[in-house]
């Protein structure tokens, strides 16, 4: 499927139409608005998309809730005219906020959690302020990319984008290849990781897929039949650990540990019997026998063991 069926999104296109941009090379930044419209899933209940023109002044050819088809879009873009004088940038975003990203525009209420994104495509150096009108913008929740052809000033750009930079400021030599960027949007739109947007319900890990999301547990855990919570499993079920004598199972992870008269080896897995015999180890009064990890006391020649089985007469 060409079309983005991840994630709805309020678009804004603001494209720049100023002297510097030349007819033919305006064409280029229509197709591209075209070919970018091509790739969203377009719809009322889906990517709703608005288009703006600045130059000197700004022009709002059409809000969120104009068009809610492709073809529709595409050929009110066709339609779109150079403003021809200036490079406005801060109004056209000051715009943008006032009179596009309103409920009576088409935006969506701020409890539907629908990303608000904008494009910026400009060739130029903005005449006026950009950097407290987008930090403005971003503070209310809407996401800035940057798109600078030619000659366009990449500090203008860096200024008004989104963080990180690295992913909302584009640049590209000429018109003529601006094309190129539609790829990239479109991954950018549509390979959306379900698990970093919030809205899942994994009790423990979530893993990505396919635009949607399936929940995982830590290890020593099992999905649940909700396919959402998890239980810790029990660790010391045969099969499940490799501990020599006896297993200690702890929240969802297990220990080892041995019978008494064994130490646990470095392994931290074996055990090896202790020399009950050794001195300190044990109470016998006379004769100490060792015998597989405990011991027994016995009486020399001419002594008899007494009932306490450890001291002798």
């Amino acid at each position: 499927d060409a079309a983005c069926r991840n994630r709805p999104l309020d678009l804004v296109f603001i494209i720049d139409s100023s002297r510097s941009v030349r007819t033919e090379e305006f064409e280029k930044v229509k197709v591209f608005l075209s070919e970018m419209i091509d790739t969203l899933d377009v719809g009322e209940r889906a990517t709703r998309v608005a288009v703006m023109n600045y130059a000197s002044t700004v022009k709002v050819e059409f809000p969120l809730r104009t068009y809610f088809d492709k073809a529709s879009m595409k050929e009110a873009v066709s339609r779109i005219e150079p403003l021809s004088a200036g490079t406005m940038t801060g109004l056209a975003i000051q715009t943008a906020m006032d009179e596009v990203f309103t409920e009576e525009m088409g935006t969506r209420p701020a409890n539907f959690n629908i990303p608000k994104v904008v494009i910026i495509v400009t060739d130029g150096r903005p005449q006026d302020q950009v950097q407290d009108v987008a930090a403005r913008a971003q503070a209310a929740g809407i996401e800035i990319y940057a798109v600078g052809v030619d000659r366009a000033d990449m500090q203008s750009l860096r200024i008004m984008a989104s963080e990180p930079l690295d992913e909302h400021v584009f640049y590209v030599e000429t018109y003529g290849v601006i094309e190129k960027l539609t790829s990239k949007f479109r991954e950018t739109f549509c390979a959306v990781n379900m698990c970093t947007l919030g809205t899942h319900d994994c009790q423990q890990v979530c893993v990505s897929s396919g635009g949607s999301y399936v929940c995982d547990c830590y290890e020593g855990y099992t999905l649940n039949p909700d396919k959402r919570t998890c239980s810790a499993v029990d660790m010391c079920a045969p099969g499940r650990h490799d501990c020599g004598q006896v297993c200690v199972s702890n929240n969802g992870s297990y220990s080892c540990e041995c019978y008494e008269g064994y130490t646990l080896n470095p392994d931290k897995k074996t055990c090896s019997a202790m020399d009950m015999c050794a001195p300190g180890k044990h109470d016998c009064a006379q004769i100490c026998l060792s015998k597989d990890g405990s011991y027994s006391c016995d009486c020399y020649e001419g002594y008899t063991l007494n009932a306490d089985k450890k001291t002798c007469s």
